[in-house]
This record gives C-alpha cells, structure tokens and sequence, in this order.
C-alpha cells in the first residue's frame, strides 16, 4: 500500500477499530506518516473504554466486531464523543448497513478492496466537514439508500441495550457472560432477550441467529 501526501498542517489524532491484527498493522503502518495513530483496538466494547480516553479526531472502525458492533458502537460513543469523526472500513455492501453509516453525523463509508488512497481522501472529508462514500458502490445503490427503511424499521424495533444483548447471545456467550459484560444480573438479560423474542415473534435461538445476521449485527460464517 502506497501512502498519499497529507496536505494538512496539522496532524489529526486517529484511532483503529478492527478484529483483524493484520489489518489494523497495515493501516496503522500506512497512517503513521500521516497522522498520530494513538491506538488500536479489536473489538466494539473495547472501542468505547480506549476512545474518551484517547480522545481521536478520526475513528476508522469495522461494521463486524465481536462483543459490539461498530454501528452501535459508534451510536454510543455520538454521546460522549458527539465532535468524533468515523470512518467505516468495511467489506460490508448492504444498503441498509450503508445507510446506517451515513446517518450518523461526520461518517465516511470505505470498503476494504477500496484503494489505500482512499482512506486518506476519507479522513481528510470528514475533517473538513463532509461526507465521503467510497466509489466502488455504485451511483445505482446510493440513489436508492434513503429509501430503503425497511430494515431500519425492524431494527428500531429493538433498544440499544436489546441490539447488545442480542449480539453477545448469537456470538455464543452464556447468560452468566452476557450479565458480567454488560453489568447487569442474568434475569435482566433473560428478560431482554424473552422481550426481543416476543416482539419479533422469534420462536428459538437458531431463528434469533438468522435474524442477527440478516440485520448486520454480526457476521455470517464464511
């Protein structure tokens, strides 16, 4: 990968989000010249201790990551860190993951076949204010973004806190896990998922799998 000439004076304070040690070696090796990368992290709920700690102007996270995703994870840190900039890095092509993305504010949306310029063109977007989408998705898909509400609908079904149990549940903790990670007891993440079951008409956990997969919360196996 081949870095681009960083036109800015200043250097901009960036922080890695991916489960992939490879990839968050690369770009942390491609960024370095660039800008100040203050850390790296693998997972959504280690995103949200490292950040208002480490204070970035740029987050370049993944949608996919064990524990928390980045979407909710990036929703959550729109409280704490409200003037953070967030740049999607990921191999995810779903309209509605897309549009997710570009409804929180200061967000950019990269693929990772994107080319490696691309990323300082992203950074150096959301820097100044606007958004940027990668080009490799296409002008047919963006023109129909806004209008596809439909997962949206069913996802806002759910709270933010059901969308974490969920996530924690599917990737194979036990109740007892679940509870410590979020700190809260067993019987209010048994509640959680009876109510996400119920209002979604989901009869076994096989059926609540499929649904996570199907809404971007987690990803499905290779």
């Amino acid at each position: 990968m081949t870095a681009v000439t960083h036109i800015s004076t200043e250097r901009c304070r960036v922080l890695l989000a991916d489960d992939h040690a490879l990839i968050l070696e690369a770009f942390s090796s491609l960024l370095g010249d660039a800008y100040e990368v203050v850390g790296t992290v693998s997972d959504g709920r280690e995103l949200l201790n490292a950040a208002p700690r480490l204070r970035p102007d740029v987050i370049v996270l993944d949608i996919y990551m064990p524990n928390l995703n980045g979407l909710d994870a990036a929703s959550k840190l729109r409280k704490t860190l409200p003037e953070v900039k967030l740049v999607f890095l990921t191999m995810n092509q779903d309209p509605a993951m897309i549009a997710a993305a570009l409804n929180i504010e200061g967000s950019a949306y990269l693929l990772k076949s994107s080319a490696s310029t691309e990323l300082f063109q992203a950074i150096e977007a959301v820097m100044s204010g606007k958004p940027y989408v990668t080009p490799l998705i296409g002008g047919d898909m963006l023109d129909t973004l806004r209008d596809d509400e439909g997962r949206r609908r069913v996802l806002g079904k759910l709270t933010l806190r059901q969308r974490e149990v969920l996530q924690l549940l599917v990737e194979g903790n036990t109740m007892k896990e679940v509870a410590d990670t979020l700190n809260v007891t067993p019987r209010t993440v048994a509640f959680h998922k009876y109510r996400m079951m119920q209002d979604l008409k989901i009869k076994s956990n096989s059926e609540l799998i499929q649904f996570a997969i199907k809404n971007g919360l987690i990803a499905s196996s290779p």
